[in-house]
């Protein structure tokens, strides 16, 4: 896929970019001492798993959700994020944080991706709320903008993506759930392979390259991370 911000989409001039495409470049620097040196292939969500058995690919580095179901096809890496559901507010709207409108009760309206768990993952964090469903991701958050909605219910990466390009637009209500991780994923039974790739984002993420995974952070979620501890055991 080449459409889903902010880990992989097309910019203005044609260009692949995002958080996976980081990572991926990270390997490949890791590999051939040289970023560039990495073909991407676009491809559907699902057919990560299919391309990554048939070897029609290496690697897939596309948000993907680790499962134990997952895990019995492919070989997962370290996890490289943390994803969520959170609840994105319009700024300077009648609700500043999650404490408003969990305590507002049912007369709160937040807007959601249609799914037949939709209501459920809302309630679970606002159980009073009313649900309101589109078929549409850009619906959700058209919703708020007309003030239809109070929030949209969507991915957090989503929500800081969102944030980030508007700040004065849009807020993060503070809260996410659902927690799940995203990992790259190789084909079973080379563990060389995925050793290395485990390295490189063990170093990306608390050792050499932390100042690259940190800007690739700091660029498409709007977050700050803090430098790793230095020094042992801790």
């Amino acid at each position: 896929g080449s459409g889903n911000p902010p880990f992989h989409f097309l910019d203005t001039s044609g260009k692949l970019v995002g958080m996976d495409i980081d990572i991926a470049k990270l390997i490949a620097k890791g590999l051939f001492g040289d970023e560039n040196k990495v073909e991407f292939v676009q491809q559907a969500s699902d057919a990560r798993i299919p391309n990554i058995v048939t070897d029609k690919i290496d690697i897939t580095c596309q948000f993907m959700t680790v499962t134990a179901l997952r895990a019995q096809q492919v070989a997962f890496t370290t996890p490289y994020y943390r994803e969520g559901v959170g609840l994105l507010l319009k700024k300077g709207g009648k609700y500043k944080n999650y404490a408003a409108l969990l305590k507002a009760g049912s007369n709160v309206k937040i807007s959601i991706l249609q799914n037949v768990t939709a209501a459920d993952y809302v309630h679970a964090a606002l159980p009073k709320a009313k649900v309101l469903q589109f078929a549409e991701t850009s619906l959700i958050y058209a919703a708020v903008d007309a003030g239809r909605a109070d929030a949209a219910a969507s991915d957090q990466s989503a929500i800081a993506w969102l944030v980030a390009q508007s700040p004065k637009k849009y807020a993060d209500s503070g809260y996410g759930w659902m927690p799940q991780s995203y990992s790259c994923a190789v084909k079973q039974g080379d563990q060389v392979w995925l050793n290395f790739v485990n390295q490189v984002l063990n170093e990306a993420m608390s050792g050499v390259d932390f100042d690259s995974y940190a800007a690739s952070f700091k660029k498409w979620f709007g977050v700050k991370l803090d430098p790793p501890h230095i020094g042992f055991p801790r």
